[in-house]
């Protein structure tokens, strides 16, 4: 029983990582397609999931597709309900279901304002009065999750569910634009976005050059507050210490270097998305020990 996701660029694309969250942190098997959002070709790529027309969008095993990403929330919850998706307390589950409503209907100002973005943290963003109402709304809706589930701090009903799938990208826009939002507020959304899942998800992102960029500001960028400056570059030859791609086992044929020493990937993609954030990947990481502590 395998999910195809269709999703949209990784940087950029915040409903895609809420799509893509919910099969990943809940450990959904799921396959991933990517749809051109800036190519020009995404009305043709969705041709063959109408009357799905945006991403993200999902297939389900049957041939069915789902689209609108509280649709597919919902569905998942249903055909899962051993995953945990929801809260197990009723009113848990009754309060993570009106958040995510909420995020789905509202805070246009905050979205309009801020695209969400996981490249950039910029210095000096001047938010307007809506808002900051949006921001102030948001903070308002997570103290009363907490306030019904008894969690004063990490997810906002005390196990990990769709309510912090929903926020997650709300947290990327508040840390990349520098939103003014109380310390464990802000503390939750770096818990966000330092989960594992979601650096991966920027790794995968930051493969793709943008040029010209998206979603420009004529502001300051400081260095993207979650897996800090890369030690690693990419470099064209060998030999690498490993003979096999620790993602896929596949021989190697594309090379790193990080701290003195060449490890090597069976594509440019798995060694670039390494080389965006090399503690991101467990798999990568446990090679390294390994042969280190050898």
């Amino acid at each position: 029983m395998t999910y195809d996701l269709f999703i949209g660029d990784r940087l950029f694309s915040s409903w895609s990582l809420r799509g893509w969250l919910m099969l990943k942190k809940f450990n959904l098997p799921h396959r991933t397609h990517m749809v051109g959002l800036y190519s020009g070709t995404m009305a043709k790529e969705m041709e063959p999931l109408a009357p799905a027309r945006l991403v993200p969008a999902l297939r389900l095993p049957e041939g069915a597709v789902v689209g609108e990403s509280l649709a597919m929330a919902e569905t998942l919850a249903e055909r899962h309900p051993e995953a945990g998706l929801w809260p197990k307390d009723p009113i848990a589950r009754a309060t993570a279901r009106w958040l995510c409503a909420e995020m789905v209907a509202g805070f246009n100002a905050l979205r309009g304002e801020c695209p969400m973005q996981l490249l950039h943290a910029w210095q000096g963003f001047t938010p307007s009065a809506e808002n900051l109402a949006d921001v102030s709304r948001i903070e308002a809706l997570w103290a009363h999750a907490r306030q019904v589930s008894g969690a004063t701090s990490g997810p906002l009903f005390g196990t990990y569910s769709l309510a912090d799938v929903f926020y997650t990208p709300v947290a990327a826009r508040i840390i990349g634009y520098g939103l003014p939002v109380s310390a464990p507020n802000h503390a939750y959304c770096l818990e966000l976005l330092s989960d594992i899942p979601v650096r991966q998800w920027r790794a995968m992102g930051i493969t793709i050059q943008y040029d010209p960029f998206p979603y420009p500001q004529n502001l300051t960028s400081d260095v993207w507050p979650v897996g800090g400056t890369s030690t690693a570059n990419p470099i064209d030859n060998g030999p690498s210490i490993n003979t096999a791609c620790p993602y896929s086992g596949d021989p190697v044929t594309d090379f790193l270097e990080m701290d003195g020493q060449c490890w090597g990937f069976c594509n440019a993609f798995c060694r670039d998305k390494t080389v965006a954030d090399p503690e991101a990947w467990p798999k990568f990481t446990a090679m390294i020990d390994a042969v280190n502590d050898s």
